[in-house]
């Protein structure tokens, strides 16, 4: 009796061979999409939140080291470098002050046409274009010092 039995388990276990990769085939592809898909959604996190303390960076060294808006963009660009100098705007008010020193406020703000993101995902060839980011910061009576007193961001 046992060897008829083993007959008939031979060909079964045969028939099923291959189908564990088949059944990997498919669920690899969910598996890897969704995991492309998260890793894509960390960078573009990660490139929000750049701009995001790009611009704040900008508007703090504005205010404390009195810094023109050449080197604002400078240390703007040097978070964010994949927006171009053109597409950061630097303002101070009351609109007729001359310059950071006698200013109240500054803005730093990042163009919403900006493109900023390009997928890494193969056969996508498209971009993201940043919303606009902001930041406003009222002007304060820090000073860049001299010396061992001196403010190491100016």
């Amino acid at each position: 009796m046992k060897p008829s039995i083993q007959r008939f388990r031979l060909p079964a276990r045969r028939q099923q061979r291959g189908v564990a990769a088949v059944e990997f085939a498919l669920v690899a592809m969910i598996l890897f999409t969704l995991l492309l898909g998260i890793m894509e959604f960390g960078r573009l996190m990660f490139t929000w939140n750049s701009a995001v303390e790009a611009t704040r960076r900008g508007a703090r060294l504005a205010i404390v080291c009195n810094m023109d808006a050449t080197g604002v963009k400078t240390s703007v660009r040097k978070i964010l470098p994949i927006i171009g100098t053109g597409d950061i705007t630097v303002s101070y008010s009351p609109g007729g002050c001359s310059g950071a020193a006698d200013c109240q406020s500054v803005t730093v703000s990042i163009s919403p046409n900006a493109p900023a993101f390009s997928y890494a995902i193969p056969f996508v060839n498209a971009t993201w274009n940043i919303p606009e980011f902001s930041t406003t910061l009222t002007r304060e009576s820090l000073s860049t010092g001299s010396g061992l007193d001196a403010n190491p961001d100016c």
